[in-house]
């Protein structure tokens, strides 16, 4: 999970570039600008652009990153205050990785190893992003323990595709057959959310109430053409081929629109013992089909969900928390299958305990157990990858280990531990129950630490180093084939002073060739090897 969260206007003027570069001719610029429009600084605003553009250990790819990111705030009054925001983005992409074949990089190939730096598209092919965001939040405060709040945002990504594919190995397994596709997805999302936030009390008893109304609209359209390409040889490639043969139309349409009420109070029924109840309600109607022949045919189907949620923090110590919390969730589906067919939307039953401690002012440990179902989980289709289908049911089990915090002055350090057992329970495949979840680890450990000199003629000057662990991963979901683990070691150089900072950063240090998650049987994707960044950033 991402929260992503808009840089927000400052009341002073703030002014920041930074310039990068790196292996695979990666350059990357960035401009922070931020301040007061007006005298009376009750117009505030901010200003990011950033531009990258790289290669990569792939054979034939060029990616280009260009963003622009505005914000404007305005107070209205010392009670009420309006932000507007807004967002553009575009992602040319030349000749994406699509993966390689298990057999001939973790499954043995009668004709040996691909490299890894083998790309089985075309020079032709790209898939392009663009994606647009904009809106508001409205704020008025009632009272110092009183407030309403107004928010929407509406979102459309784009993503415009001509390339080819991987459909089967052939020929004692040496060339791979391909297929061709060149359309467009067109994803639109609607979000309008207004809810109350109160404080009150009930005698000895605190409360923060929040109440609100949720409206959602979400939009899929699909429009593509399959053909056919010549196959291409894994281990002697000649490429310029160019696409042939019938076209097969597929043009996908899907329309959700969800209504959500929900209240949440958090209870403060002592000093050390907090509760939270919460209930949400959800109706959903959605329209989805096929569009092919330009006249609109399909399903409409409706549900509905209550969606409560308890949790409990006590503290038997001031150091020490302890917390149990139970949730359930609704979310639409959006998009359609291959076939233009809808998906029900998945519904999901969390529950949680765990322990927190503090072991020092700064540093703290987190020791969690989580127990998660969910149903109607969208995976990749294995037949036609660049759609989805619904599995039954996954239930997901596991114990988090987390420690983070500053042990010494300047030492810091962030590590986790994490062992998950993820797998199928319900599925209309029935050999697929019991099969673990493709791309899920049952282990997998990570390790910052960096220590910064905090005086003397080095004061600035810092150094940190990680250790990332994944284990074995199952590749699909009939579990026919297995990711290998990797052991990864990071390293960074960097040195403040004043508003200057300048950093180099090392990944994969011992240049470990590893998988970083596989689509299916014909799609595996390597991670990067040795890569070396510089950056330079300045505050004015």
């Amino acid at each position: 999970m991402i929260n992503y969260v808009t840089k927000q206007p400052l009341s002073e003027p703030y002014y920041a570039v930074s310039a990068s570069l790196g292996s695979f001719n990666f350059y990357r610029g960035t401009i922070d600008l931020s301040g007061p429009l007006t005298p009376s600084k009750t117009v505030l605003y901010r200003l990011n652009l950033a531009a990258q553009t790289t290669e990569s250990f792939l054979d034939f790819y060029n990616e280009q990153k260009y963003f622009v990111a505005p914000v404007v705030s305005w107070q209205i009054s010392d009670r009420t205050k309006i932000t507007f925001s807004g967002e553009y983005q575009v992602r040319p992409k030349k000749n994406g990785q699509q993966g390689i074949p298990a057999e001939g990089s973790v499954l043995p190939n009668p004709n040996g190893t691909i490299p890894r730096d083998r790309n089985l598209g075309e020079p032709f092919a790209t898939i392009d992003q663009s994606a647009i965001r904009v809106g508001y939040d409205l704020e008025h405060r009632f009272s110092e323990n009183w407030q309403i709040r107004n928010a929407f945002g509406f979102s459309s990504v784009q993503r415009y595709k001509n390339f080819a594919f991987n459909r089967a190995l052939a020929n004692g397994k040496r060339t791979i057959r391909r297929g061709y596709e060149k359309g467009v997805n067109d994803n639109r999302f609607y979000n309008l959310d207004t809810y109350v936030v109160g404080k009150f009390a009930t005698g000895s008893i605190e409360h923060q109430l929040v109440t609100g109304f949720n409206l959602i609209r979400q939009t899929s359209n699909t429009s593509s053409y399959d053909r056919q390409i010549a196959s291409l040889d894994l281990f002697n490639p000649v490429y310029g081929s160019r696409p042939f043969g019938d076209v097969d139309f597929n043009r996908n349409f899907s329309t959700s629109d969800t209504l959500g009420l929900y209240i949440q109070d958090q209870v403060t029924l002592a000093t050390n013992l907090k509760l939270l109840l919460g209930l949400r309600f959800d109706t959903l109607n959605q329209t989805s089909g096929d569009n092919t022949q330009g006249i609109k045919t399909g399903q409409t189907q409706s549900d509905n969900a209550f969606s409560p949620r308890i949790g409990l923090v006590y503290q038997p110590i001031r150091a020490i928390s302890l917390y149990a919390n139970y949730s359930r969730s609704f979310n639409p589906n959006i998009g359609t299958a291959f076939d233009g067919s809808a998906f029900q939307p998945e519904r999901g039953t969390s529950y949680e305990v765990g322990i927190k401690g503090d072991i020092s002012n700064r540093l703290s440990v987190t020791l969690a157990y989580y127990d998660l179902t969910r149903s109607n989980v969208l995976t990749t289709d294995p037949v036609n990858t660049d759609f989805s289908i619904l599995t039954g049911e996954q239930r997901s089990k596991g114990v988090e280990l987390s420690l983070g915090g500053e042990i010494l002055p300047g030492w810091n350090i962030i590590a986790d531990y994490a062992y998950t057992e993820a797998k199928v329970t319900n599925d209309t495949n029935s050999s697929q129950v019991g099969n673990l979840l493709n791309n899920v680890p049952k282990h997998s450990l990570n390790l910052w630490t960096s220590y910064e000199i905090q005086s003397g003629d080095f004061k600035g000057l810092g150094f940190g180093m990680g250790l990332f662990y994944v284990g074995e991963r199952q590749g699909d979901l009939a579990n026919t084939f297995t990711l290998p683990s990797y052991f990864l070691t990071e390293a960074a150089i960097f040195y403040k002073q004043d508003r200057f900072r300048a950093s180099l950063n090392f990944k994969n240090l011992f240049d470990v060739d590893y998988f970083e998650s596989a689509a299916n049987r014909l799609n595996l994707l390597y991670g990067d090897p040795f890569t070396v960044q510089g950056t330079i950033s300045w505050q004015f």
